[in-house]
């Protein structure tokens, strides 16, 4: 009980950031140039700051292990491949593949992920190694399948369409122009480097990449599509299990094989079945595509991952594994 108490703590709030941002749009106070102006903010500003600053504080030299980072990167590209095939074979409607791969995979590790692994745990500091081994493959991966399913989808011209998914210089330009991958490669070296910012540098640059995670929510509820998101519903559910249920499912017996502690378990289940983040929505809708699949799994995975999050707590604590 405490555990879901504590969850819900961590997640309702979300939540309820994301409808007062439908309801300001519904009352008027939010514009449509506001949700433009919000995303694009947060794509080339917010985020970067944000990340390089979660990244910088990683320390990679003392803390790292090589089996669990190469756990966490594996388990990553394991699901983002196998979701992107599925994907591209089962969805019917093929343009929403971009977003419904993003948002099946990518966990809010960054946003959620510390708050979370403290609480259960204790201990957050499997964190920064879990990050290291899966934010910079979110990132990637994200450019890639938003590039590869890009375009033709929205005008109708499937020469175009064809032209840009066979366009892998346009998907190698992108990962290299990316603020976001950028940002964490950037912090990575200079956590490399024992970096570390000075106080008033430091301040400017954490209340800017503050920013991020509340700009983001308003967003996504303001641009929020009633009627268009109906439609995707089972889309939404589709990707909300992987999220929370499948990717759990399959990759922490493998953890429990390689024989993790239970700072690493709780960890991985994080970085597993935490809910989509808000990224997800910003480089949607900053490259292309709709964005109204990317927003309503985020409100769904959000709205049940307290609950999904605590029932693998317990099979851990059942199973004597944390």
């Amino acid at each position: 009980m405490d555990n879901l108490i504590y969850s819900l703590n961590c997640t309702m709030p979300i939540f309820l950031v994301m409808v007062a941002g439908y309801f300001l749009r519904i009352g008027g106070m939010l514009s449509e140039e506001f949700i433009k102006v919000a995303n694009k903010l947060n794509f080339n500003i917010t985020l970067p700051c944000m990340l390089l600053l979660n990244m910088m504080e990683c320390d990679i030299r003392h803390t790292f292990d090589g089996k669990y980072v190469l756990y966490c990167a594996g388990s990553t590209i394991i699901c983002i491949l196998v979701i992107w095939i599925g994907a591209k074979i089962f969805l019917k409607d093929k343009s929403l593949v971009g977003e419904f791969v993003q948002g099946s995979y990518r966990g809010s590790a960054a946003i959620l992920g510390i708050a979370l692994v403290t609480n259960i745990s204790g201990n957050a500091g499997m964190s920064s190694l879990m990050m290291l081994g899966s934010v910079p493959l979110y990132n990637i991966f994200a450019v890639i399948v938003l590039t590869f399913e890009e375009a033709g989808h929205y005008n109708g011209d499937k020469q175009e369409n064809t032209h840009k998914y066979h366009n892998i210089k346009k998907a190698f330009v992108g990962i290299c122009k990316n603020p976001i991958i950028i940002s964490i490669l950037g912090g990575m070296l200079l956590s490399y480097m024992n970096f570390r910012l000075p106080g008033i540098p430091y301040k400017t640059v954490s209340s800017i990449g503050s920013l991020t995670t509340p700009l983001a929510l308003l967003a996504i509820g303001a641009g929020f599509e009633g009627k268009k998101a109906i439609r995707k519903i089972k889309s939404t559910i589709m990707a909300t299990v992987i999220k929370l249920v499948i990717q759990p499912a399959v990759f922490l017996p493998v953890a429990v094989a390689l024989d993790f502690g239970t700072d690493k378990l709780v960890a991985a289940l994080i970085m597993l079945g935490a809910p989509t983040t808000a990224t997800s929505y910003i480089m949607s809708k900053n490259m292309g595509h709709e964005g109204v699949l990317s927003a309503s799994i985020v409100v769904m995975t959000t709205l049940l991952s307290a609950f999904t999050i605590t029932a693998w707590v317990f099979v851990l604590k059942t199973l004597n594994l944390i």
